[in-house]
């Protein structure tokens, strides 16, 4: 189900007292691959419920690139709400998460390997609710870079 940002704290705070478990994740995933789906199973085992925020064009193009994202926010949504794994979905407009986790106040804060907690952005945001901060391994050689770079090689010829 995708849920309004304008709606997500309300929703979480039905979730927190039913006494169930929260991890929250969050990304552009634009040209979702095999690294994205098993990225977003293994969160799932994490908690009872699994909450993606999908980054909004306008903040993809803010931190990746002018020509970016690909898909549309409401399609990548869409592909996201679709995966067995995933709960809810959120689309949400900030370059980084802060602020959808002072909504959501997960248990758990889900990103990838390639993070730490000295260089994720949102640390001090995830620990002042309390919540824990877990690290997924990334699938090798799954990036939505390396895919757009192979198409642009393919198309260059």
């Amino acid at each position: 189900m995708i849920v309004d940002v304008n709606d997500i704290e309300k929703f979480c705070e039905i979730l927190h007292h039913s006494g169930k478990s929260i991890a929250l994740t969050n990304g552009s995933f634009d040209l979702v691959h095999s690294g994205h789906v098993n990225y977003l199973n293994e969160a799932k085992k994490m908690a009872d419920y699994l909450i993606v925020g999908v980054n909004s064009d306008k903040s993809v193009k803010q931190y990746k690139s002018d020509k970016r994202p690909i898909i549309p926010q409401n399609q990548r949504a869409f592909l996201i709400d679709n995966l067995k794994s995933v709960d809810y979905v959120v689309i949400f407009e900030e370059t980084t998460a802060d602020k959808l986790i002072e909504k959501v106040k997960p248990d758990f804060y889900i990103k990838g390997g390639d993070y730490t907690e000295e260089t994720l952005p949102e640390t001090a945001t995830v620990k002042k609710f309390g919540g824990k901060i877990k690290f997924i391994k990334m699938t090798e050689g799954c990036s939505t870079t390396n895919i757009i770079n192979k198409i642009l090689d393919i198309y260059a010829k």
